[in-house]
């Protein structure tokens, strides 16, 4: 990182992912990467004044929020937009508006985290995609599962060819139903389901590492589907993702992949230790994994970009408008019941 003066941060929305940003932006400052909160935006009287609540699927810690006494507290965004002494937002509210805050933020001359789903529409998130290429500022969308420690491995073995063509990829990330927010997390019509709101993860993750399929094919419901994505000659011959979010109460969180290359299988399981194994050559080892999350890795990328003035992000808005076009193949996969190409290929 620099030396120069720390990011100056503000977070809108307060609720488990902008609490979660709260102690990922502290534990990066610890770090090195140099980062002060300043300003804090939520419509709760209660959570403006630091008051932790509920987790969510993956613990991210516990502790106070932020000290009240050193962080200025706005009950309407436009008032933490027009900070003068805000360098960078998060945007951890609902989904419904990200778009307009993102945009909102841009304008308003600040560097920008906006938390998936940017919009359940393409058309929402190529207007931040406009809004961001108008400005000088980072727009990152918050696509963690880029940087979640087995699954940056796993980029980097495909990339680097290290065991192999991949033959087969399957991912699955199933839960309960979210425990917070539930006023907000049952209407599709403002989430998306769990098609758009979980299984984004692996749908942007199969792109990021195969690029867009030619087709998909999706079952299931809104709030959990099974999507075959069908590659032309070269690509991988079997790509699977699962995502649902109804299973019932006590079920515990699953994160998993299974990827088998031309000369080893690559197996991660989020409730086991080790989560992830390698076999290979009639043997079976586990790798050894960086201990830290996603979203804490994602954050300290875009501070690094912010401080050292590198743009390379790895997770940009426009991959966040390529990632709604294949959802909503997904979608219209869904509602059809047949193929349908990715509007990205046509």
């Amino acid at each position: 990182m620099s030396s120069c003066a720390p990011i100056r941060v503000g977070v809108i929305g307060l609720g488990f992912m902008g609490q979660t940003h709260l102690r990922c932006y502290r534990a990066a400052d610890a770090a090195g990467c140099a980062n002060r909160l300043v300003a804090v935006c939520d419509s709760s009287a209660e959570r403006r004044a630091g008051k932790i609540e509920a987790a969510g699927n993956i613990a991210t810690g516990q502790g106070r929020a932020f000290d009240p006494q050193s962080v200025r507290a706005y009950a309407d965004a436009a008032d933490l937009l027009a900070d003068p002494e805000v360098d960078l937002v998060s945007i951890c509210t609902h989904t419904d508006t990200h778009a307009d805050l993102a945009i909102a933020a841009l304008q308003a001359g600040k560097h920008v985290l906006v938390e998936k789903p940017v919009a359940i529409a393409s058309r929402d998130v190529q207007r931040v995609a406009a809004a961001a290429r108008a400005s000088d500022r980072l727009c990152m969308p918050g696509l963690c599962i880029r940087f979640w420690p087995a699954w940056a491995w796993l980029r980097r073995r495909i990339v680097e060819n290290t065991f192999g063509p991949v033959r087969s990829a399957t991912f699955h990330r199933l839960a309960s139903p979210p425990g917070w927010s539930s006023h907000f997390y049952t209407d599709d019509s403002r989430t998306g389901g769990a098609l758009v709101d979980l299984h984004i993860h692996d749908a942007d993750f199969v792109r990021w590492i195969f690029g867009d399929p030619r087709s998909v094919i999706t079952a299931g419901t809104l709030d959990h589907v099974t999507t075959i994505y069908r590659y032309g000659p070269g690509g991988p011959g079997h790509v699977v993702a699962e995502g649902g979010w109804d299973h019932t109460h006590g079920f515990e969180f699953r994160m998993r992949f299974i990827v088998l290359f031309e000369h080893a299988t690559a197996d991660f399981d989020l409730g086991r230790t080790p989560q992830l194994l390698i076999a290979r050559d009639g043997k079976r080892e586990a790798v050894e994994l960086e201990p830290i999350s996603g979203y804490d890795a994602e954050i300290r990328r875009l501070l690094d970009a912010i401080a050292t003035g590198r743009r390379n992000l790895d997770a940009t808005i426009e991959d966040a408008v390529a990632g709604a076009r294949l959802l909503e193949a997904e979608r219209a996969s869904l509602e059809s019941g047949c193929e349908v190409r990715v509007a990205s290929q046509c």
